[in-house]
């Protein structure tokens, strides 16, 4: 199928490019993005449209040339946005563990993420095998865990630090399934970033690492890891974000025993604004995970996954630079050192891993 001309090619709105991202189902392990004709945006002229015009190309006003053709747009800026986006909400999530607690925040922002990809989605259950279904629950309690206890753990320690032991959990999974005995280089190298992390650094204030958010950030990066096996076969069982959205839904369920009375208790307690709350729940599920996933998927679909996944690994880094901008967290030299050394593990194990 040949590759529509990019000078043909109509900038789709915020709405529309969202919708079209969470509909594409995410490129193969290996395979550049964009080489399926059938993903490609814009398409072929319909009827009685004279040739070399595009039906719904934008006449009169100017747009800028980004917006025109997005194309130009380098892919890795799409991969580095969906970042700091991601980091941004957890980062904007902790004010809101006040009034509403951890697990009421966690419910709440899973509920909208729900609500939103199943609009979005409209995933059809009908027909479904139970292997799949039952993948797309194990999924969703997965990442209902993986999204509370990395709350809880930011909640007790700086961003950088909880971001980086989650980490772990996608690193552990690489690793495992690696197939060179130089990749055990790369897990001694995250271990000792994690003893720079756990043994020499330090909280808010200067005192020692909290215990129970140390235990909090593993627990994350156990469940980061299933998260990870389990997308695998949702991926290959839904059509596009069909199972995210299943699997949405249920970790909203899941949380939900833990989360619904903090929320109702934050939400009408004597002098809370509950529809400002909501807002910002609602605005922060935007920026985690609605917004990155679909600047995710446009860079698969423009990059090979092993780029992606190289740029992915900077995410401790992105996590520490927000949390010094937007919550103030200064890391000391050690908890740096750490963070560096976990991504260089990621960086080395996903360059050497087997092609």
């Amino acid at each position: 199928m040949p590759t529509p001309n990019p000078s043909e090619t109509l900038a789709p709105t915020p709405a529309a490019a969202v919708a079209e991202a969470l509909a594409m189902p995410p490129a193969p392990k290996g395979e550049p993005a964009g080489e399926r004709g059938g993903w490609r945006r814009g398409g072929a002229p319909g009827p009685g449209t004279p040739p070399g015009t595009h039906p719904a190309r934008p006449t009169g006003r100017r747009f800028p040339d980004f917006l025109r053709r997005p194309e130009r747009i380098p892919a890795p800026l799409f991969c580095l946005a969906a970042m700091f986006l991601v980091q941004l909400g957890i980062a904007l999530s902790k004010p809101l563990f006040g009034p509403l607690g951890v697990s009421g925040t966690t419910f709440l922002r899973l509920g909208f993420a729900a609500v939103i990809l199943l609009a979005v989605t409209r995933p059809r259950l009908r027909g479904r095998r139970p292997r799949d279904l039952a993948a797309a629950g194990l999924l969703g309690m997965a990442s209902a865990g993986m999204t509370l206890l990395f709350a809880g753990a930011i909640d007790r320690l700086p961003m950088g630090t909880a971001a980086t032991i989650e980490f772990l959990g996608p690193l552990a999974v690489a690793l495992v399934f690696a197939r060179r005995a130089s990749h055990l280089v790369w897990a001694l190298l995250a271990a000792g970033g994690v003893a720079l992390l756990t043994l020499l650094g330090h909280g808010e204030g200067g005192s020692s690492l909290d215990p129970v958010g140390l235990a909090y950030a593993f627990g994350a990066a156990a469940c980061y890891a299933a998260y990870i096996l389990f997308t695998d076969k949702v991926g290959a069982a839904f059509q596009g974000f069909q199972g995210l959205a299943v699997s949405m839904t249920v970790g909203a369920l899941t949380v939900a025993p833990f989360g619904l009375g903090q929320a109702w208790g934050g939400l009408t307690a004597p002098g809370a604004s509950p529809l400002l709350l909501l807002l910002s729940v609602a605005g922060v599920s935007l920026l985690l995970p609605v917004i990155p996933y679909a600047l995710e998927m446009t860079a698969l679909r423009r990059m090979p996954q092993r780029v992606f996944s190289v740029l992915v690994s900077l995410e401790p880094a992105v996590s520490a630079l927000v949390g010094l901008v937007v919550l103030g967290q200064l890391l000391g030299v050690p908890q740096l050192a750490g963070i560096g050394c976990v991504v260089a593990a990621s960086v080395g194990a996903t360059l050497t891993g087997r092609r």
